[in-house]
C-alpha cells in the first residue's frame, strides 16, 4: 500500500514481553499527522487485535491529528448477532475497543454483514473486493454461458451485485441448513436455480475451514454445472481447508490477500489477488477528503 501511495511505512518498534504483553513505540513524530494503522488479523487474531489497539493508543497519546484503523478482514465480524441466549455480540465489542483506544475512523473490506458499520460511532468505510475479483473472473469464463451462485440464501444480494457486474448472468443459490451450536458446519441440500451446462461462479465473503464451499461445489456440479470457480474475499483457510478445497472439484479457488496466506496453505488451484491497490485508493480518497463511494460507482 505504501508503494501504491508513493510513501513509506512509519518506523516502529514492537515486541512481546516474556509474559506475552505487547509493546509498541513509533520512532518518528506523528504530531498533527493523518495516520492509517493497517493490520492483518490472521492466525492468532487476538494478538493482532491487541497490538493494533496499543498502536492506536500510542498514536493518540502522540497527538496524531486523525487515526484511521485499516482492518481489511475485520476481527470477530462473524459474531455480529445473537443466535442463542447468553451469547456476546463480539463484533460490536471490537468496534467499541477501537473507539475507546482512540480511532476516529475504520476501514474494512467485505464485512460479514453491512449493518456492522452501525457498531462504530464514527465513519466506517466498507470496501468491496468485488471489482478486483470480477476483473479477474471475467477473463476466465464465457459470461454468456455463466451463472452466479450464492452458497446460501443469505448471500443473495452479494450474488446479485456479481450478476450485474458480469452483464446480467443468471442467479442461483444453494439451499443449506446449519446447526448454530456447531460452528463451521453446514449441510448443502440442493441448488435453487438453473446451472446446467453453465460455468458457475460460487461467491462468498470468506473461506474458513472450507466445509461449506466444498459441499456447495459438489452440489452445483451434481446439478449439471459445466465447471465451478470459487471467488471469495477472505482466505482464512484454517484446519482442513486446503485438503477440502483442493479435492472438491472446483476448477479454481480465487481469494484476495486481505489475510496473509503462507506457502503451506497454497495449492495448485488457488489464486491470490492483491488487495493493496484498492485499499490505497480508498486511503488516498480519505486523506484528500474525497469520496470513497465513488471508487465503486460504475
Amino acid at each position: 500500500m505504501a508503494r501504491e501511495l508513493g510513501t513509506e511505512v512509519l518506523s516502529s518498534t514492537a515486541y512481546d514481553f516474556s509474559n506475552g504483553e505487547t509493546y509498541v513505540r513509533f520512532n518518528e513524530s506523528v504530531r498533527g499527522c493523518d495516520v492509517f494503522v493497517v493490520q492483518s488479523h490472521g492466525d492468532r487474531v487476538n494478538d493482532w487485535v491487541m497490538e493494533q489497539l496499543i498502536m492506536v493508543d500510542a498514536l493518540k497519546r502522540a497527538s496524531a491529528k486523525r487515526i484511521s484503523v485499516v482492518a481489511p478482514f475485520f476481527p470477530y465480524a462473524r459474531q455480529d448477532k445473537k443466535h442463542l441466549g447468553r451469547e456476546p455480540i463480539s463484533a460490536r465489542l471490537v468496534a467499541d475497543l477501537y473507539k475507546t483506544a482512540g480511532a476516529d475512523r475504520l476501514m474494512s473490506v467485505d464485512l460479514h454483514s453491512s449493518q456492522e458499520q452501525g457498531f462504530f460511532d464514527g465513519p466506517w468505510d466498507h470496501l468491496w473486493a468485488q471489482p478486483v475479483l470480477v476483473d479477474y473472473i471475467r477473463g476466465r469464463i464465457d459470461t454468456s454461458h455463466a451463472a452466479v451462485v450464492s452458497p446460501d440464501a443469505g448471500r443473495i444480494r452479494v450474488a446479485e451485485r456479481w450478476a450485474n457486474a458480469l452483464g446480467g448472468t443468471p442467479l442461483a443459490f444453494v439451499h443449506k441448513t446449519r446447526d448454530v451450536t456447531r460452528p463451521n458446519e453446514s449441510v448443502a441440500n440442493r441448488v435453487v436455480g438453473d446451472v446446467k451446462d453453465r460455468s458457475c461462479i460460487l461467491v462468498d465473503d470468506m473461506i474458513d475451514t472450507g466445509g461449506t464451499i466444498a459441499k456447495a461445489v459438489r452440489v452445483v456440479l451434481t446439478a449439471g454445472a459445466k465447471e465451478v470457480i470459487v471467488a471469495a474475499t477472505h482466505g482464512v483457510l484454517t484446519g482442513p481447508a486446503v485438503e477440502r478445497l483442493s479435492t472438491c472439484g472446483a476448477k479454481e479457488i480465487v481469494v484476495t490477500d486481505t489475510l496473509p496466506i503462507p506457502a503451506a496453505k497454497r495449492f495448485e488451484r488457488l489464486t491470490v489477488l492483491p488487495i493493496a491497490p484498492l485499499l490505497a485508493r480508498a486511503i488516498k480518497a480519505v486523506f484528500d477528503d474525497g469520496s470513497v463511494a465513488r471508487l465503486f460507482e460504475a
